[in-house]
This record gives C-alpha cells, structure tokens and sequence, in this order.
C-alpha cells in the first residue's frame, strides 16, 4: 500500500505518521474555514472524518459549553483523536466514535453544526452521505464542507492515481448533490490558493 493511502483510511505505523501530519498540514484551511460559519457557546457540533483530532480541539475552543463528536473509520484515527482530546472527553465534553459517513451512528436532529474537512474525497458516494449528514443535523444547523482541491486544478488529479477511492469534486457539482440532499442556503467561496469552503444549511 502507497503510504499517501492512508490519507484515505490511515493504518499502522505509517497511518499514525499521516494523523500527525493532516493535524499540522491542515491546520491553515481548517482556520480559513471556521472563519465562514459562527458556533455558538453551546452548540453540538459533528466532524465528520476527524483524522488527528486538531478540529476537534478547535471547536472544543470555540463552544466551551458545547458538546464536540467527533467519527472517523480509522482506527488509528479514533485513538489518535481521543489522545488529544482526553481532558475534554474526561470531563463530558467530546466523542470520539468509530463509525461510517454512509450509515452514521447517530439519531436524526442531533447537532447544531456538522463539518467535513479534507474528507469528502474519500466518501464512496457523497450523495448518500450528504443525505445523512441532513438527517442527523437539527433544522436550521449548518453544514461545513473544506477543500484544498477544487476539482479544476489538472495538477491534483496525480492524487487521484496515487490514492485509491479518492475523488475530487467541484464545487458545482458538491452543490448539485447538497440540494439533492435538501439543504439550501449554500454558499460557496474559493481564496487564492484555490481551496474550496461550502456552508449550507437545514431548513427550519
């Protein structure tokens, strides 16, 4: 196996190296990301595909009386994650499950903001998994998607080679397959180095 596989699902020795670096690689984008939504102090949140654990830790500092769950099918991810969110997790206040995008293990109207970053790419097919994010989010939460590829960049498409099941999409079509979903109020942004934020939202 290509060591980049574990950006899809890390595993073992070489999948542990790869949690540690998405927490420091992807620190920028997740920062440029929060800046587009407002969590609120006690607000449940969900981070799809949390990898390391450092957006959990983030939204742990931006909802001190929130609760934070955070689902990856990465074993060596889950143990990471809850590694360094221990003291919040020892004191009520974040999850840390192993689970599945395409069949979450949560009850419908559970949080108030779901987020996705540097995952969606791995998802085997998003339209189902968007269907579920809708359906654990509460009416009137907010859905988080972060990029660093756009889908019309050709130089990122050697990833998809390298790493197999991983698929870049746009963001015409992550918007087609939101509102597919239900969810309206979509609102798309891309900065300069081409990173892609969607937020979108569950009607009331």
């Amino acid at each position: 196996m290509s060591f980049f596989q574990n950006t899809c699902k890390p595993k073992g020795f070489a999948g542990k190296i790869m949690v540690n670096m998405m927490n420091t690689g992807h620190a920028a984008l997740a920062e440029w990301g929060l800046t587009h939504i407002k969590i609120r102090d006690d607000d449940f949140c969900l981070d799809i595909g949390c990898g390391g654990g450092a957006n959990l830790k983030r939204l742990l500092g931006k909802s001190s009386n929130g609760h934070i769950t955070g689902v990856d099918y990465s074993e060596v991810s889950v143990q990471k994650s809850k590694k360094l969110n221990r003291a919040a997790i020892q004191e009520g206040r974040c999850e840390v499950l192993q689970g599945n995008v395409m069949n979450l293990p949560f009850s419908e109207n559970t949080f108030h903001l779901v987020t996705a970053f540097e995952t969606i790419y791995f998802w085997p097919g998003i339209q189902v998994a968007f269907q579920q994010v809708y359906r654990v989010l509460k009416n009137g939460g907010t859905f988080l998607i972060c990029n660093e590829s756009n889908g019309k960049n050709t130089k990122d498409e050697k990833w998809t080679d390298i790493i197999h099941g991983m698929t870049i999409y746009t963001s015409e079509q992550i918007e087609k397959e939101l509102e597919n979903a239900g969810f309206s109020k979509i609102e798309v942004d891309q900065n300069q180095k081409d990173w892609l934020c969607l937020v979108c939202k569950k009607d009331d």
